[in-house]
Formats: C-alpha cells, sequence, structure tokens
C-alpha cells in the first residue's frame, strides 16, 4: 500500500528546523505517512492558511483566529514565551509615550507580534513589512520603530537599539505568569480525529529526537539561523522549543483563550474561538 503523502508546512527558522528534524531526517517515521516538507516564511504560512492549502502547518498563534472552522490545535509544536516574545524596539525613543503619533514597522497583518502591538499600545500608527526588513527600515529612518521577532529577539541589544518593550515580559505582568502563545502548529479538521492525533504524536516524537541529539539535530537547526552564532542559536532554540512546546496543556490552552479575550475586547478579531487541543 502507498503511504499518504501530508503536506507540513513551517517556517524556515532555527526552532521550526530543530522541532521537525527528527521527521525531516527519516529517523522517526508515522506507519503509512510521508511527510512533504514546506518551508515558508510565516505570513505566508498564515495566508495559505485561510485558504485551506496544507494538512498540517505552523500559523501565527493570532490567525487561528481567523482559520478555526478548518484546523484544529495540536497539542505539540506551539512556540510560548516565558517573560520573552516580540521586543518593540527603536533608536531614537525608549518609552511608547515617545512613540505616539509615530510609526512602527510590524510584521505581517496576521502575526501574533502584531496583534500584541495592536492590543497592548495606543496612538501609535504601524505598517507591516516582511520581517527582516525591519531592522533595516528603522536604520534607514523609515519607521520609528520595529516590532522583531525570531532571532532579532536576541541579538538588537548588540545592535545597538533601545529596547521600548518587550511584549513578554509586558503579557506576563499582565497575565499574571501566564506563557505567552505566539505560534501553533495546526492540523486540518477534515483529515478526522484519529490521523490529527497520530499526527500531532509523530511531531512530539520528533522533538524528543531533536534533544535526545543534540549533536545532529543543532547543525541542522543552525542552517536557517541567519548568521546567529552556536551558542546564540542554542539559546534561540530552548526559548521556543520548551516543554510547552512538547506539550502546551490546560496552561497553554487557558493563556491561548486569554489572548482571543484581550483582542476580541479590542475589537481586533471577530470571535473568540474554541480550542480543542489534539
Amino acid at each position: 500500500m502507498t503511504d499518504r503523502t501530508i503536506t507540513v508546512g513551517h517556517s524556515p527558522d532555527p526552532d521550526d528546523a530543530f522541532m521537525f528534524y527528527g521527521l525531516a531526517s527519516g529517523n522517526v517515521r508515522i506507519p503509512g505517512i510521508r511527510i512533504e516538507h514546506v518551508l515558508q516564511d510565516i505570513q505566508t504560512l498564515n495566508e495559505r492558511s485561510t485558504r485551506s492549502e496544507l494538512d498540517v502547518t505552523a500559523i501565527s498563534a493570532h490567525a487561528y483566529a481567523s482559520v478555526a472552522d478548518r484546523y484544529r490545535v495540536m497539542r505539540t509544536g506551539a512556540s510560548m514565551g516565558e517573560r520573552y516574545g516580540p521586543v518593540l524596539i527603536s533608536r531614537t525613543c525608549r518609552t511608547l509615550d515617545e512613540l505616539r503619533g509615530r510609526t512602527v514597522a510590524t510584521p505581517g497583518p496576521l502575526t501574533t507580534a502584531t496583534l500584541l502591538f495592536r492590543t497592548f499600545t495606543e496612538g501609535i500608527g504601524h505598517v507591516d513589512m516582511p520581517f527582516d526588513a525591519i531592522m533595516g527600515a528603522v536604520d534607514r529612518g523609515e519607521a520609528d520603530g520595529g516590532v522583531i521577532i525570531h532571532e532579532g529577539q536576541i541579538t538588537y541589544a548588540a545592535l545597538g537599539y533601545h529596547k521600548v518593550v518587550d511584549f513578554g515580559e509586558l503579557w506576563d505582568d499582565r497575565t499574571k505568569g501566564l506563557p505567552l502563545p505566539l505560534g501553533l502548529d495546526v492540523v486540518r479538521s477534515d483529515l478526522g480525529e484519529d490521523l490529527a492525533h497520530r499526527l500531532s504524536d509523530g511531531l512530539r516524537e520528533s522533538i524528543a529526537y531533536g534533544y535526545a541529539h543534540q549533536d545532529e539535530s543543532i547543525p541542522y537547526a543552525l542552517r536557517w539561523g541567519r548568521g546567529i552564532e552556536r551558542t546564540l542559536g542554542q539559546k534561540f532554540v530552548r526559548m521556543y522549543v520548551s516543554a510547552l512546546t512538547i506539550d502546551m496543556g490546560e496552561r497553554g490552552k487557558q493563556a491561548l483563550d486569554e489572548l482571543y479575550r484581550a483582542a476580541h475586547a479590542r475589537g481586533l478579531i471577530a470571535r473568540v474561538p474554541a480550542i480543542v487541543l489534539y
């Protein structure tokens, strides 16, 4: 019998590469399933999810509010910050008050970083652009600040930017210690519950393999590190591939619900989606 092909979308980033290394290397297999890996930036994956194009995909937690009718949340694969997350940086401003009336670059309309910016700031304009163009826009004076994601969160200080606010710290203070949901892995609802559970279990095994074989998985993950050296790469992977990534559990589910309620209260999403973990 021919294996069933399942398309799996994820970002070309160190943390996603680490999570999927077991499956991508062939060291972890899901019986009867052939995984076709699709590597694209998170905003593109968000957009594709609105068209149900991929069987399993990484998406922003923000984007799930728009596709909850066609995808289920996997309990495995989430990226959650624990008092860290997207950072609003600037060359010239040091506080949110200084940025009022100015413009900030944000990394895409469906990203969680942009949702956090819009939920927790007032009176600051924003313009969306690719995440890897944000620092350049700030340097050229095309934006007065930028919300940075991925490895920029751990390199900005060394590059001379001011931290205006770390949304992970703000979220931790507002929620009294809940993790900050940033990215999710979701599975298309029409695949059925049995296959959804098998795919979630396979990803969990892939993460376990990566942790058990870091001499293989870390160098593989750093191929997508965009110039960061090994120590910073390992730090970034461990920030976003945590115990909550293996299984977000009730704490992660509660954090998701809190995020959607805060965004809904500001009129930024149409409804608070129900969350059932697979």
